[in-house]
């Protein structure tokens, strides 16, 4: 395995859609990719969990692009399967190269060595993160206002456990900006999960990039039967569109 590594072809662990033209907005996709370093193979998983929740956030990439669009925004969004590793936890967190996930063992994740586990968060974690942290010193270095907005999906069951939810509001110690967002969601006439289906607990991005920051941010989470055609992305990313300048400008007229 260690050769394999050493040998593995140049990797890429994120890429860039639209541009920054001076918004308050940034992107940024933590689970939106499916690719596997070659050497991996198909990580001893069967096409379909790879292509399933536990290996992607079904959807989020296409609601990414059209937003990004729409909103003349940049997003950074990570490639790689979370099943590689999962570039919203921390190095070193128990879940963030999984053996196990929603019942599915993941075989090419079982006992692996150290010096295994520093090359995926050195070739994918962390160059993903590091343009995070570019693109957030280049804003800061301009005076410009940023609203960091994390964009995941989940999965419609979990644990034959059905979730109502549409769509979610996730937050962790600042919840000015989220709440604001939760009010506008709810007008929708949505079912909209207030911190639910998860909370921010063992999350990575948003603590790191927005929290030690003090940047308003939201965490927003999509549910994914919604979202798995082009139609249905584009359509939520319709609404984001409308819903996210509404609420900057509500943050601005509270909090600056």
């Amino acid at each position: 395995m260690c050769q394999q590594i050493k040998y593995e072809e140049s990797i890429q662990s994120f890429r860039l859609y639209g541009e920054d033209t001076g918004g308050p907005f940034l992107f940024v996709s933590d689970h939106a990719g499916r690719k596997i370093p070659s050497f991996l193979a198909d990580l001893g998983v069967s096409e379909a969990a790879r292509s399933s929740h536990i290996g992607v956030d079904i959807g989020i990439d296409g609601v990414g692009k059209f937003l990004a669009k729409k909103l003349s925004s940049l997003l950074i969004e990570q490639i790689y399967s979370r099943l590689v590793i999962d570039c919203n936890r921390a190095p070193g967190h128990p879940t963030s190269i999984v053996e196990v996930s929603d019942g599915v063992v993941i075989v090419a994740n079982q006992n692996l060595s150290h010096e295994e586990r520093i090359w995926r968060e050195q070739t994918i974690l962390h160059p993903y993160h590091a343009r995070i942290t570019q693109e957030l010193d280049k804003r800061q270095q301009r005076c410009q206002p940023t609203v960091l907005i994390a964009l995941h999906s989940f999965t419609p069951i979990m644990g034959g456990v059905a979730r109502p939810w549409q769509v979610g509001v996730l937050y962790n110690r600042d919840t000015r900006f989220s709440t604001i967002m939760l009010q506008l969601l709810q007008a929708e006439s949505l079912i909209v999960g207030d911190n639910e289906p998860y909370k921010l607990t063992n999350d990575y991005t948003i603590p790191l990039h927005a929290e030690k920051r003090a940047l308003p941010y939201l965490e927003i989470e999509i549910r994914q039967d919604l979202i798995t055609s082009v139609e249905g992305q584009e359509e939520w990313a319709q609404r984001l569109s409308r819903l996210l300048p509404l609420a900057w400008q509500a943050f601005q007229n509270i909090y600056m």
